[in-house]
Order: C-alpha cells, then sequence, then structure tokens
C-alpha cells in the first residue's frame, strides 16, 4: 500500500509538468497547422488570448510575492547575515552575466555569422534614438531609490529621447535636435521595490519582538499569494498552448528566416545550450559539490513556464518552489536572492547581447577587430545588469552598444525576425542562472543563518505543496508525530 501511495504521489507531482509538456507539442504542432491557413490578425488574437489571460494571472500577484516574500525572508536573517547574503548573490550574478557575455564572443569567433550573408531585411528598426551606456546606469541607480514608494509598484524611471524643432527668428531658420528628458515608464519598478522591502525587513528584525507582528502578517501574506498563484499554475498547459500556437503560426515567412539567420541562430543556441548544461553546472559543482543535473530536473518547471512566457519574472512562484521544496534551500535566502536575481540577473541575455553586436558587425561588412570584441564583451556584461524593462529590452540594449561602437544599426531588425525564439531559450538560462544563485549563496552563508522555527517550517510545506500532494504529506507529518 505504501508504495502504490508513494507511485501515485510522484504522478500527481509531475502531473503538471507532463501536461505543460504535451501543451508545448499541442502548441508547435497546432501552430504550424493554422499558419498553412493564413489567420487573420483577428483569428491569432483569439487563438493567443488564453495564453495572455494566463499571462496577467501570474503577473497580477508578482508585485505582492516580491514586496511579501523579500520583507518576509529578511525580516528572518541576521542583519550580519542580510548584508553577506547581498555581497554573495551579487557576486555570483556579476560573474555569471561576465562568464555570459564571454560565452556570446567566442561563440561569434567559432561560427562567424554574417561572414555568408549579403542582404539585409526591407524591414527596418522602428527606433528614435538610441539610449546611451550612461543613460541606462543612471536609470539604474535612480531606479533602486525610488522617489514614490506606491508609484514603484507599476511605474519606472527611464530616460527618453524627445525630438523638439528649434526656430531661429531672425534667420527664419528651423533645427531639429533631440534632447533628453528623465522620465517614467510603465512596468514595475522591482529593483526599487526589492530595496525598500529589504530595508523594512531589516528594521522589522533590528525592533526584535516590536517587530514581530509586522513579520508574522508578511509571512502568512507570503504563504497566501504562494497558494494563490499555484492555484494559477495549474491553467499553465492552457497558456502554453495558446502562446506558443500564436508565436508559431504568426511567422511570415519561416525559409527565409531561417536560411538567412540560420547561422546565427545555431551559434545562439549552441551557446546557450552550452551555458545551461556545461558552463552553469561546472560553476555549481565547483562551489557547491553538489549534482548539478539533479538541481536541472529539480528546476523543469519553472524552465517550462519560463520557455513559454519568455519571462522569468512569471516563473518566481515555481523557482521559489523548486529551491524550497525541490532543492532544499532556506526558504529565507530563496525568497531574497531569486527576486533580486530577477532583476539583475540577465546571464542568458549578455550571451545573445554579446554575439548579435558582433553578428551585426560582420554582417556589415566590418569583422569585428580585438577593441571592438573586447569592449563588446564588457559593454555585454553591464548592460545584462541594466536591461530596461521594453519589450524586446535587449534589441534596445544591442542598439545602444553598437551606437557606442560607431557601427550601424539598420541591421537589427534582423534579430526581430528570430527574436520570439532566442528569447525563450535565453530565458531559460536565466532561470538556470537565478535557482543556482540561490543555492550557491545558501552554501556559502548557511552557517551565518540562526535555525528556523519547526513550526514556522511545517506552515511553509504544507501550504507550498501542490493541492493534489496536500493530503498525502499530511498524513506523513501526522504519522511521524
Amino acid at each position: 500500500m505504501k508504495t502504490c501511495a508513494r507511485i501515485i504521489a510522484v504522478v500527481k507531482e509531475n502531473a503538471l509538468l507532463v501536461l505543460t509538456l504535451v501543451g508545448v507539442a499541442l502548441g508547435i504542432g497546432l501552430g504550424f497547422a493554422v499558419r498553412e491557413t493564413n489567420p487573420s490578425d483577428t483569428a491569432l488574437m483569439w487563438l493567443g488570448l488564453p495564453g495572455q489571460l494566463y499571462l496577467r494571472l501570474l503577473k497580477m500577484m508578482i508585485v505582492p510575492l516580491i514586496v511579501t516574500s523579500v520583507i518576509s525572508g529578511t525580516a528572518s536573517l541576521e542583519p550580519r547575515a542580510n548584508g553577506k547574503i547581498s555581497v554573495v548573490a551579487f557576486t555570483f550574478v556579476f560573474l555569471t552575466n561576465l562568464l555570459g557575455a564571454v560565452l556570446g564572443v567566442l561563440t561569434f569567433l567559432a561560427f562567424k555569422p554574417g561572414n555568408t550573408s549579403g542582404r539585409i531585411l526591407q524591414q527596418v528598426a522602428s527606433i528614435s534614438h538610441p539610449i546611451k551606456t550612461s543613460d541606462i546606469l543612471a536609470d539604474l541607480l535612480r531606479n533602486i531609490i525610488p522617489d514614490n514608494l506606491f508609484e514603484a509598484t507599476f511605474r519606472q524611471t527611464q530616460t527618453s529621447y524627445v525630438e523638439t524643432t528649434i526656430v531661429n527668428l531672425t534667420g527664419n531658420m528651423t533645427n531639429t535636435q533631440w534632447v533628453k528628458e528623465v522620465g517614467k515608464s510603465d512596468g514595475p519598478n522591482l529593483l526599487g521595490l526589492i530595496f525598500a522591502c529589504t530595508l523594512l525587513g531589516i528594521a522589522a528584525a533590528s525592533v526584535k519582538g516590536r517587530g514581530k507582528p509586522l513579520i508574522d502578517f508578511f509571512e502568512a501574506a507570503t504563504q497566501t499569494v504562494i497558494a494563490i498563484i499555484r492555484w494559477f499554475l495549474w491553467t499553465t498547459p492552457i497558456g502554453v498552448l495558446s502562446l506558443i500556437l500564436v508565436a508559431v503560426a504568426g511567422l511570415s515567412d519561416v525559409a527565409v528566416i531561417f536560411s538567412d539567420l540560420g547561422i546565427f541562430i545555431a551559434a545562439v543556441t549552441v551557446a546557450l545550450v552550452v551555458q545551461q548544461l556545461v558552463v552553469m553546472p561546472l560553476v555549481l559543482f565547483g562551489l557547491t559539490r553538489r549534482n548539478p543535473y539533479a538541481h536541472m530536473l529539480g528546476i523543469s518547471r519553472p524552465w517550462i513556464i519560463a520557455f513559454a512566457s519568455a519571462s522569468t519574472a512569471v516563473a518566481i512562484p515555481e523557482m521559489l518552489y523548486a529551491c524550497e521544496v525541490k532543492l532544499s534551500t532556506d526558504r529565507r535566502i530563496a525568497r531574497f536572492v531569486i527576486p533580486f536575481s530577477v532583476t539583475v540577473s540577465a546571464n542568458g541575455s549578455a550571451v545573445f547581447i554579446a554575439c548579435s553586436c558582433l553578428f551585426i558587425s560582420n554582417f556589415s561588412g566590418n569583422f569585428p577587430s580585438i577593441d571592438i570584441v573586447f569592449t563588446t564583451g564588457v559593454l555585454s556584461t553591464v548592460a545584462s545588469l541594466a536591461i530596461p524593462s521594453v519589450p524586446s529590452a535587449s534589441i534596445v540594449s544591442i542598439v545602444m552598444i553598437l551606437t557606442s561602437l560607431n557601427i550601424p544599426a539598420e541591421a537589427v531588425a534582423l534579430l526581430l525576425a528570430v527574436d520570439f525564439f532566442l528569447d525563450r531559450v535565453r530565458t531559460t538560462s536565466s532561470v538556470v542562472s537565478h535557482t543556482m544563485c540561490a543555492v550557491v549563496t545558501y552554501h556559502m552563508c548557511k552557517n551565518s543563518l540562526t535555525p528556523l522555527d519547526d513550526e514556522n517550517d511545517l506552515a511553509d510545506v504544507e501550504l507550498q505543496v501542490v493541492p493534489e500532494e496536500g493530503k498525502l504529506l499530511s498524513q506523513e507529518v501526522d504519522a511521524n508525530v
């Protein structure tokens, strides 16, 4: 009986994963079938609506999850541990982003994409004015310290350039120039929220007993938000099917896209696969001596969700569950490191940005020199720490780097044709990095942590399991008691 019960428990535990894989397969197959019918924009809109609703359900809870989890996580830590965890996490993020940029450069040098191409797509990238490196770094610092905490939940600071016309009255002449403005853009300022919530959590812990009611409130709020999100996650198979179906069905000319950009697609894909299956596992094993491929199996669900949605933020709930339950990472560290990594870590994008910049330089007829290669690697590392929160954000960073290097940016339109696929692959690389960052940080800082209260631990586990597992797990806990 016990064996049968455990088999049933394993099947139920992986039911969502299996159904999601089925959704991926059906989405690809149905996407190519629907594409043959030349669907209208209205048809694609309705086919993609379930996927959009799925993303909206998850995005609706991202800000509450980050706010509650960061406050409860940091409040449970000692002040000394908070500082150490922050340093270890940021060091890991920076070094893995640097490794990603180096891997992107090496992949370009190995494949040399752009040598045989002689055409540029007629499509022109619609970019009004390229954002400079200094602008992105300044926005990063401004967003760390928001001027309005409530506004930070839905808007963030972003520099833009506005075209203005100046009339010279004496000479009856007009002159057009770009004027820099520091304004706001839609999208939550996650970095500012994490900074503010970290301060609030540390302050609550510093007042000891007087801060306990506040800590208990955010702890309960965290568990409530996680429970709601886990209900939403059971719509993942339908959402994944819809998102992938529309992405494939909306392709204009698959043959032209992949014949012109085949080498570049192969280069970036190989680099991202090597990053996920070789480089990052070696980093994890070297730092923790843990089996990296067992780690990969443990994060299969957030990996698939990230691939389907092309967003690491959407996969935050599953990453937290994988770290806390599958990978046995202290929940206090996981709830701080995962949101922090999602905000500043993008090693998959670092690979894509570095390889793309060198590819466009080569495609434009100028094989990059040593100084261009070195500068591209450095700028890609920095840009991956501060990718702006806009659609095709990596494309914006690529234009910024190309402008800094005086390389024509018109060929960026080539990347827009294949970004639907490469965006998903590089997002999965970031998921691998985020979860490994949590595991490495826990390994480095576990001796600085105070023991968790057993009662709180039990409450966490009961609320974080999937609904079907709850009854079985409760029975096992009762038996142990």
